[in-house]
């Protein structure tokens, strides 16, 4: 908290007072409201439930103004990145603006049901398994055992042979073969506390997020009702199997290749001359084949592309989701940078920097702290404000990134390749590389200041002694929560892009992540496999022998593709050309989609040109109805703020 206290003091002169009268009140009161009518209740009497929707619809779609409300929020976020309003309280912007997605574009178990309906409308089968459900019935697993642990052990081991009490269970060699040899790239010279914790204080924290899983704390049961509890436990693998028709593809690519010598191309049906074997394996394939909407999206962008004058023009539905998308289309890259800048400023592994810009300004104080127990005040509140931050900005991104994918896949893609030229990919390892388990277990807050026991309880007087104590919560949920959505926003920029997980390997984030596995949460740990199941077979024969617990966990907990040679590194994908022609190819199908959807008129070249000065001139414009609303904000944006280079009219072309 003092290095928190002194990061904060080296910032420029902005403080509490530039932010107060400018909007922090009328952000908390919309704060407030968004929060109150976004959480449904079965007591909701209709007219409530009336007035929900009616808010709802107010904040997706322009009323007044040519922009959703949403729009408006990410625009402060880039003014204040840009410099031109520093003075924003930001922490209030991003987590009003991360309320407003959830409440108009609708949260996880909304999504999933879109998902579902989604689904029927394009005549899909239903999804093998809700997988909400399926993550919330895991369990965490042992972490990995590091070599720090494995000397320990053994120096325990021979002080209890010398004193007489041999143990009847030797350490087994599946241990042995896990050690942690590698070298973090991200590591400073003068930070080396991340490994060389104290076993004692490890092995406690680990006992505390042990219950993590569970919404309360649980007294412990009795010795008896032990094997009761466990044999209650599913077995078997949590997930079902997928196969992509990709997969099928290359099958039987393979398989005609060795046993006729020439191949059919795409078709899937067609088995004459191969081995019944091969007859079965197909069979098998085909019953586990999984069609997502994205599949279905992106064929339908391909005959759209090829037949744009017969098949005419698509019909879009008008959602939140796909309104918030044509608002943000042209300013995107902007909005991205900006939020990635304020994640890279809150990180907890980043170094105050004179040029970074200042996330504190809606925390600091007129007067700088003379006391200590001010100091501790003021440390524990910058630590605070910077992890709400990180929470705020994970939490939409995340949100951003599902919603847009289940609307259209290229909309997805265009987010997720601004964020990873961003340096997304590179920012949430940075973010990792710090010893995750004491940033979990934080203690960054002040209960009796907290809100509502501030306004319903009498204020104790805090002394250097109770802000030392913290409060009596085994972890932070806050910053849990903000690791979970970072490993899964991770995960959607890098699955199925082999050269995303090329940047995973080359920044060596294998030992990164693996630390993180000591954090015994399950959700935390199934992302945390997958990243690290995606980039096994490009790290060696000698780190998967060396780390046999780690991929017995991914096996155990992670979803299996059939034909899918994670695990041994001959698949043809791992290959490592053609990675930039990938990104090219992704890029161009983008920019055809945006173009022609978004690039109005699309029929231009095909319609009569009226060449008549006089007649264009004379036609009457019909303008909407809430253009009086909008004419100065458009104004503002489309002539005042563009600048005008008359020195190009003395310029002979």
């Amino acid at each position: 908290n003092s290095q928190a206290c002194s990061s904060a003091l080296r910032k420029p002169a902005i403080s509490l007072a530039d932010s107060t009268e400018l909007s922090r009140v009328l952000l908390s009161v919309m704060y407030l409201m968004v929060e109150n009518i976004r959480v449904e209740q079965e007591t909701d009497p209709p007219e409530w439930k009336t007035c929900r929707e009616t808010f709802r619809t107010e904040l997706s779609f322009p009323v007044h103004t040519e922009e959703p409300f949403a729009l408006l929020l990410f625009t402060m976020v880039t003014k204040f990145c840009s410099g031109h309003a520093p003075h924003f309280p930001m922490k209030k912007v991003l987590l009003l603006l991360w309320k407003v997605l959830l409440f108009t574009l609708g949260g996880f178990e909304a999504l999933q049901a879109m998902k579902v309906r989604r689904r029927e409308e394009l005549g899909l089968p239903p999804l093998p398994e809700d997988s909400i459900q399926v993550v919330r019935g895991m369990r965490a697993a042992s972490p990995p055992t590091y070599a720090i642990e494995l000397m320990e052990q053994q120096q325990q081991q021979q002080q209890q042979q010398k004193r007489g009490h041999r143990s009847r269970r030797p350490l087994m060699k599946q241990d042995s073969l896990d050690i942690y040899n590698e070298r973090d790239p991200f590591k400073n010279d003068e930070g080396g506390v991340d490994e060389e914790e104290n076993d004692d204080v490890d092995s406690g924290i680990e006992g505390e997020l042990d219950l993590m899983e569970r919404d309360t704390i649980i007294p412990a049961m009795p010795a008896q009702r032990l094997p009761i509890e466990r044999v209650s436990f599913p077995k078997g693998l949590p997930w079902a199997p997928k196969v992509r028709q990709k997969d099928i593809e290359h099958f039987l690519e393979a398989s005609r290749n060795k046993f006729i010598g020439f191949t059919l191309g795409q078709d899937t049906e067609t088995l004459i001359g191969l081995p019944r074997p091969i007859h079965e394996s197909v069979k098998t394939l085909k019953q586990h084949k999984y069609v997502s909407i994205s599949d279905v999206q992106i064929k339908n962008e391909e005959e759209l592309e090829k037949c744009p004058m017969s098949l005419g023009e698509e019909e879009v539905q008008e959602t939140p989701c796909e309104v918030l998308y044509r608002a943000m289309l042209y300013n995107l890259p902007q909005y991205m940078i900006a939020l990635l800048k304020i994640l890279l400023a809150a990180a907890p592994t980043s170094k105050a920097k004179t040029d970074s810009i200042n996330i504190l300004a809606d925390v600091l104080p007129e007067e700088m702290p003379i006391t200590v127990l001010q100091s501790m005040k003021l440390g524990i509140d910058v630590n605070r404000h910077k992890e709400i931050i990180v929470k705020s900005i994970s939490a939409l991104l995340l949100l951003l990134l599902k919603h847009l994918k289940l609307n259209h896949i290229y909309q997805f893609e265009y987010v997720s390749q601004h964020l990873v030229f961003a340096n997304c990919i590179p920012l949430i390892l940075k973010f990792f590389n710090q010893n995750i388990m004491s940033y979990i277990a934080a203690k960054n807050s002040i209960s009796v200041l907290d809100y509502p026991h501030c306004t319903v309880c009498d204020l104790p007087e805090l002394t250097a002694e109770s802000l030392e104590a913290g409060d009596n919560n085994q972890f932070c949920w806050r910053n849990l929560f903000s690791c979970i959505n970072l490993l899964r926003i991770l995960n959607k920029l890098t699955k199925w892009k082999h050269s995303r997980t090329m940047m995973l390997v080359v920044f060596k984030s294998a030992p990164i992540l693996k630390r993180a596995l000591k954090v015994k949460q399950a959700m935390m740990q199934l992302y945390v496999l997958k990243l690290l199941k995606i980039q096994t077979k490009y790290l060696g024969r000698q780190w998967r022998k060396s780390n046999m617990k780690t991929m017995s966990a991914i096996y155990q907990k992670v979803r299996h593709r059939m034909n899918d040679d994670w695990a041994y590194g001959n698949d043809i994908d791992a290959r490592p050309w053609d990675f930039q022609a990938e990104e090219c190819t992704l890029r161009a199908n983008i920019e055809a989609f945006n173009s022609r959807r978004y690039d109005k008129p699309q029929d231009s070249e095909f319609a009569p040109v009226d060449n008549c000065l006089q007649s264009v001139l004379g036609q009457r414009l019909e303008l909407p109805e809430d253009f009086h609303y909008s004419y100065e904000l458009w104004l503002e944006r489309e002539v005042f703020s563009q600048p005008i280079r008359w020195e190009e009219l003395l310029h002979c072309q």
